[in-house]
């Protein structure tokens, strides 16, 4: 994980998640979901909890309870994917689409090497 992380605001991964869920935020503000409360808060709730995850894991300072967080996350991550697809397909023309869903392919990437990392730690 780095010898330098003492706080899950150290964690490259957390400071990824904080970046996409501000870009969902600030897509969610645009006019064209502006109507649409459902989806709109579904998206952000969804970005919300992948940051929420990495930080409530590691402060449980155990890396089993750390993994089984960061699995949510990776959940969560899915989920706003195909939410991000889904507005593609109801028309919400907006180029940011194909960013947030590169940005999230990559941060899932991410979580996912973090969490093989972990598991050599804990066998």
């Amino acid at each position: 994980m780095g010898q330098n992380v003492e706080r899950f605001e150290d964690l490259e991964i957390w400071k990824l998640s904080i970046k996409l869920a501000t870009d969902i935020f600030k897509l969610s503000q645009k006019v064209q979901l502006d109507k649409d409360f459902g989806t709109k808060d579904q998206i952000r709730r969804a970005s919300l909890s992948v940051s929420s995850n990495i930080a409530e894991g590691f402060e449980y300072n155990n890396n089993k309870q750390f993994i089984r967080f960061l699995n949510y996350s990776k959940g969560s991550l899915g989920e706003l994917r195909s939410q991000i697809f889904l507005l593609k397909e109801f028309n919400y023309n907006n180029n940011e689409f194909e960013d947030l869903t590169n940005q999230s392919v990559n941060l899932i990437k991410k979580v996912k090497s973090l969490i093989n990392y972990l598991n050599t730690k804990i066998q």
